[in-house]
């Protein structure tokens, strides 16, 4: 098989069940306060992180990063995102719950920080990570996640992936059939799914935040149309048993992604014909067009009027 290979960002709490709390480095940030990245690795080394079998030998990791995965077996351990740095230990103490097999695989979802922190400590471990090649690009450079107010270093070396694609890459590991595939430019231009073709299990990344708005990089790239997009090619893949793995909140199905690319629609729909109409930005904002969905949609890190900025912006 071909083996794959980092960085710090968003960071939403770790999601027990079907709870929809807020992150726990967002909740305990002090207004005017900058340091966001600490927060995050705080609440990385403090987060437990939840175990979930969803098959044989593949399970859902939830910590204070994105949704993690882990599968087991003779080839040897594969994980997907890798948290920030500082929960590297709590995730290598879940996986040596799970198996005395090395480690193999790591693969990135998309260069966001709280997918990617924690490479460089998971290389280190013996993992070889895998992504997009835009997120090696991204990892390599310095970058900033303005809405978060986070400014980040280049990556070191050890933690960008060393294997890489454009399109997609199938990967025979541990008895089952990976598809790693680009989607075109959605939460940001480097994400990417992974989906277990045995085990029917479906890791979306951050183009799918499950019961919750989703943040949506405009600076690298993302766009509501492009999570529009990203979704419906995830609906296309799912079936009725189908466990998706969004890059936030609880193990979701398809019925669900439906629900999520429905809300997406919706607000885009209502943006897109006020800036029509004419409205600025704030003006927008202001007629509240989420307002019907947000007791349902409004409980993560983005309320109503973030995102109707957000989408307003990248229409």
């Amino acid at each position: 098989m071909a083996r794959m290979d980092r960085r710090d960002f968003l960071g939403f709490g770790a999601v027990a069940g079907a709870a929809m709390l807020a992150p726990r480095w967002m909740s305990a940030q002090a207004p005017g306060a900058t340091d966001r990245l600490g927060q995050m690795r705080a609440a990385g080394a403090t987060t437990a992180i939840k175990t979930t079998r969803l098959y044989d030998n593949l399970y859902l990791l939830q910590g204070a990063g994105g949704n993690m995965a882990v599968q087991t077996g003779p080839d040897g351990t594969l994980v997907i995102d890798s948290s920030f740095s500082t929960a590297v230990p709590h995730i290598r103490e879940a996986i040596a719950a799970l198996t005395q097999e090395p480690a193999s695989t790591l693969i990135n979802t998309h260069w966001h920080v709280d997918h990617t922190d924690g490479n460089e400590a998971m290389h280190e471990a013996g993992f070889m990570i895998y992504a997009h090649r835009k997120t090696r690009d991204r990892l390599a450079a310095p970058s900033t996640v303005k809405l978060l107010g986070i400014s980040l270093p280049a990556a070191p070396t050890g933690a960008l992936p060393v294997v890489t694609f454009d399109d997609r890459m199938q990967v025979w590991h541990n008895g089952d059939s990976l598809d790693l595939v680009h989607f075109e430019p959605a939460h940001t231009d480097t994400d990417i799914y992974i989906q277990f073709h045995n085990a029917d299990v479906l890791h979306a990344g951050d183009t799918f935040f499950n019961r919750m708005y989703p943040f949506i990089d405009e600076g690298t790239g993302g766009s509501i149309g492009g999570m529009i997009q990203a979704t419906a090619k995830a609906l296309s893949l799912a079936g009725p048993q189908t466990k998706i793995i969004p890059g936030h909140g609880p193990l979701g199905d398809r019925a669900e992604l439906q629900q999520f690319h429905d809300m997406l629609s919706s607000v885009r729909d209502k943006v897109a014909a006020l800036k029509r109409a004419g409205a600025n930005e704030q003006e927008a904002i202001a007629r509240k067009p989420t307002s019907d969905l947000d007791a349902q949609w409004g409980k993560g890190m983005m309320n109503g009027d973030a995102f109707t900025g957000l989408v307003y912006r990248t229409l």
